[in-house]
């Protein structure tokens, strides 16, 4: 299974077997070894990644990003050119 590009797709009964056996106590890389599955699929399979769950738990959004602004961006972006504008004109008449 291993030297081919792309991802791999594992059946399911081989998926709960590799869980059932690490369950008994069988370490990942001994697991990685026998079926040649990368550690990493087996510890995203195990629950032993705690950014798979992260990513389970909230999927990441479609799509590309809105180019929208929300109303907090923007007001940020207005307070930086007025404190830029207030630090130019401190500057001009001497204070600073």
């Amino acid at each position: 299974m291993s030297g081919r590009k792309g991802m791999m797709h594992y059946s399911r009964e081989l998926k709960e077997q590799v869980i059932q056996e690490n369950k008994r106590g069988a370490s990942v890389v001994a697991l990685s070894k026998q079926y040649g599955i990368s550690r990493y699929a087996i510890q995203s399979w195990c629950g032993l990644r705690p950014e798979v769950e992260m990513r389970h738990s909230s999927p990441l959004p479609k799509g590309r990003p809105s180019k929208n602004r929300t109303g907090t961006e923007q007001e940020v972006k207005r307070l930086r050119m007025e404190n830029e504008l207030l630090r130019n004109f401190l500057y001009a008449i001497g204070r600073k």
